[in-house]
């Protein structure tokens, strides 16, 4: 991390801390801001409500990226907006690096010639997708000043989430009868069109892809080494309609870096980065804990309350169905309740426990699915190994709760403890054993009918394994417990 040179004190009279960020980890950026740190941005905070902006840009002028990235990123929104449209062309190109949600909320109040020099600052394919979060009379302006429009309208031309949505177009391919020492050559050549390279494609006359070179191939080969004899073959690309999902997961079962894409054709036209399978991995853990908390996929922090009304109220109300459907059950064994009230105490607990084991096994089960691990011809095996686990959990856990009525037995005056003890053990081992099978099994069905299955270990499966446990808990106590009170 380079070090920052002292930065000017702001006007007089205005702060008394030395306005230099003093870097917390790699990064320079963290949750959690030292009093330095707090100090800095308050005094920034102060000094922008106060206009003070050739203050501010004198104390900003030799800071590195990775510092005003965090002061932006910790300013107050209001603030951190004005401090975006005073800095220079150069350091806006800091916003590209920010994340997606806080970027667009921060952009909100710019112009379009500012919108038009920040996009201008990105990447292609970072470009669409910050197009794709402003509104559409804003883009209509802006897409066609920017210098990289027709590549942008290219890849907005693709499915949203596909691999040709995100795909970029640079990547170096060459014919297979160059040699090591032309390539390195040309790479030198163009090295300012070249911004990072990750492997160097080899290509036929059509631009069929017919392997590729590491740099290390590049380093260790003689330079008069033909392409076609020291280059790998061993391919792996990606169609531009793949789904975003589906290329981590092929990147990660291939451990590759880079992804390369071809058309229907099989000519190469684009490769994906690691930084932006890095956000894809990011996005879909995002999407999936959104899902299984019961929220939209595309929720963000920086939604207005109406969006977030919206957003949440269906999932509420199927929640609320559900306890009713659970209220319902519970309401059917009013006679049991009524003959042994003693019963309506271990409600929440075959209800907790339905739903804990349920959602444990459903998000390993989605995980699986997300990272390529698990697929539907896996199901019998992956449930038999779920139900074993899950008779060894349960039968620790009825045993627990034996023991505990047991001892509860001895101060409460109960009819036939022992009894209540054993029926409400194996309701509970009965209870764990269903929520699994449940929890394991719809995730895999989902997935393979084409729906997320991020989407059942939220509401459905919890609600549901709650609804069957009640059901289990009060049969199991009807056959062995109640006939043997008075």
């Amino acid at each position: 991390m380079p070090k920052s040179d002292p930065s000017p004190q702001a006007e007089p009279g205005t702060t008394e801390v030395p306005l230099v960020w003093r870097p917390v980890g790699d990064a320079g950026i963290s949750d959690d801001l030292d009093e330095h740190n707090a100090a800095v941005v308050d005094a920034f905070a102060r000094m922008i409500k106060a206009g003070e902006k050739d203050a501010v840009k004198r104390a900003i002028r030799r800071w590195p990226p990775q510092h005003l990235l965090a002061l932006i990123v910790h300013l107050p929104l209001k603030r951190a907006r004005k401090l975006f449209g005073w800095l220079d062309k150069l350091q806006t190109r800091v916003v590209a690096e920010l994340n997606p949600a806080f970027r667009s909320a921060l952009l909100e109040d710019c112009t379009v010639q500012r919108l038009v020099d920040v996009l201008d600052g990105m990447e292609p394919e970072d470009a669409a997708d910050q197009l794709d979060d402003l509104p559409e009379e804003v883009e209509a302006q802006v897409l066609p000043r920017l210098k990289h429009g027709a590549a942008i309208e290219s890849l907005r031309d693709y499915r949203e989430e596909s691999a040709g949505s995100i795909m970029s177009r640079k990547f170096v391919a060459v014919p297979p009868d160059w040699t090591v020492g032309q390539v390195t050559h040309d790479i030198r050549a163009n090295a300012r069109a070249i911004e990072k390279l990750y492997a160097v494609y080899v290509v036929d006359a059509e631009h069929h892809p017919l392997g590729y070179l590491r740099l290390r191939d590049l380093l260790l080969s003689p330079k008069e080494a033909r392409l076609g004899d020291v280059m790998s073959t061993d391919f792996v690309a990606v169609g531009p309609d793949t789904d975003q999902e589906e290329v981590a997961a092929i990147a990660d079962r291939y451990e590759l870096s880079v992804v390369p894409v071809v058309d229907a054709d099989g000519r190469l036209i684009g490769r994906i980065t690691p930084k932006q399978l890095r956000r894809v991995l990011r996005e879909e853990a995002e999407e999936d804990r959104n899902l299984m908390a019961g929220l939209p996929a595309d929720t963000r922090p920086d939604e207005s309350i109406g969006r977030i009304v919206r957003g949440r109220i269906p999932w509420l109300l199927i929640g609320l169905v559900g306890a009713s459907l659970s209220a319902t059950v519970v309401g059917a064994f009013e006679d049991q309740l009524a003959k042994a009230a003693i019963l309506a105490s271990f409600i929440p607990i075959v209800m907790s426990m339905a739903g804990n084991a349920g959602i444990q096994a459903s998000t390993v089960a989605v995980q699986g699915l997300s990272t390529g691990t698990v697929k539907f011809a896996d199901l019998g095996w992956r449930l038999m190994k779920e139900l074993l686990a899950a008779l060894a959990n349960g039968a620790i856990a009825a045993l627990v709760l034996v023991a505990l009525v047991i001892g509860v037995a001895q101060v409460m005056d109960f009819d036939a403890p022992m009894v209540l003890a054993a029926g409400a053990g194996l309701s509970l081992l009965t209870v764990v054993v269903v929520a699994v099978t449940v929890g394991a099994t719809i995730p895999i069905v989902l997935d393979k009918l084409g729906i997320d299955p991020a989407m059942a270990t939220g509401v459905f499966i919890t609600t549901g394994n709650d609804i069957l446990s009640v059901m289990i808990f009060f049969l199991m106590m009807s056959l062995f417990y109640l006939p043997l009170l008075p």
